[in-house]
């Protein structure tokens, strides 16, 4: 059964207060206001140098089980939300692999699911670990990206990007945080993303809160329960307001999702659930047995959800 056998993130020291962003950003005043009072955003993390390989390595070295299990580990899986995560000719996701001591391991990058690749990752590692003889062989998924052209600053009138990663090693047979349900949608309709035009921008926005709804609940079905026995949802930390209507659309009292990051991270691209199940731990929400809820949305349009037992 896939199981996240070590969750780590990392969110670089330098918080920007979106305010300073307004010009970078190219909005104007009441577009800004709409950000911080609407979409409940105050400030994003950036790194103050370095690259995603700085990025990457910074979260793995949060890692509590990594160390000494390197030959353990057959796959590293970068999950994008972009086609690219750097300038050619950089290929961060080797050096990355090399510099970990991880070069027996098969390194390859996934993408096409947005912020979703993230959940798309783990499922696939673990279907990927279950065929393997070896029962302790692991997988290292890297989430998270950084913020290297103007274009990828904003998504307009909905989110502000974040600099922000997350490490996880999966396993086939783990006894921490088994995953107990999995649904994935993909709406090729909605494929260009940013780049929609207006009649089919209105459409998606109309139906994105059902949808993820409706992904949300055919994992917790799949899983063999009910959302009353979710414990905690970690969401991605795209804006306030989707996770404001998705409640009153699900009757679902936000106290269960997991919004502190929102206002303080940005969106992480796909590291957000991971960060955000960082910080749940963390702060002491989750206990041993407890069912949670990691739910996201990739522009494109792919839907997805995930159960795990803590």
């Amino acid at each position: 059964m896939t199981a996240l056998d070590s969750v780590a993130a990392y969110l670089p020291p330098n918080s920007v207060p979106i305010a300073t962003l307004q010009t970078t950003l190219g909005v104007d005043d009441a577009t800004l206001l709409m950000y911080q009072r609407l979409c409940g955003l105050s400030a994003v993390r950036r790194m103050d140098g370095g690259t995603i390989v700085d990025l990457m390595l910074s979260a793995a070295a949060n890692l509590d089980i990594l160390q000494g299990r390197e030959r353990d580990v057959r796959y590293v899986v970068h999950a994008l939300t972009l086609t690219s995560c750097a300038p050619y000719p950089v290929n961060p996701l080797h050096e990355v692999t090399e510099r970990l001591g991880l070069s027996r391991a098969i390194a390859f990058s996934l993408t096409q699911h947005g912020c979703a690749s993230g959940l798309l990752a783990v499922e696939l590692c673990g279907r990927l670990l279950a065929a393997d003889p070896d029962p302790v062989a692991l997988a290292l998924v890297f989430t998270g990206e950084r913020v290297f052209t103007a274009q990828l600053e904003q998504i307009p009138d909905t989110a502000i990007m974040g600099e922000g990663a997350a490490a996880v090693l999966v396993s086939a047979h783990g006894r921490r945080n088994r995953m107990r349900g999995h649904a994935s949608r993909t709406y090729g309709r909605y494929s260009p993303g940013p780049e929609l035009d207006d009649e089919l921008e209105s459409e998606f926005r109309e139906m994105c809160i059902g949808a993820l709804a409706d992904v949300m609940l055919a994992a917790v079905h799949e899983a063999g329960h009910t959302l009353d026995d979710i414990s905690l949802v970690l969401p991605h930390n795209v804006n306030r307001v989707v996770w404001m209507r998705l409640c009153r659309h699900l009757d679902l009292d936000p106290a269960r999702v997991l919004l502190t990051n929102v206002a303080r991270t940005g969106h992480c691209f796909s590291a957000d659930p991971f960060i955000n199940y960082r910080t749940a731990v963390d702060q002491g929400m989750l206990r041993p047995g407890d069912l949670y809820l990691m739910a996201t949305l990739g522009l494109g349009a792919t839907f997805a959800a995930m159960v795990f037992e803590h």
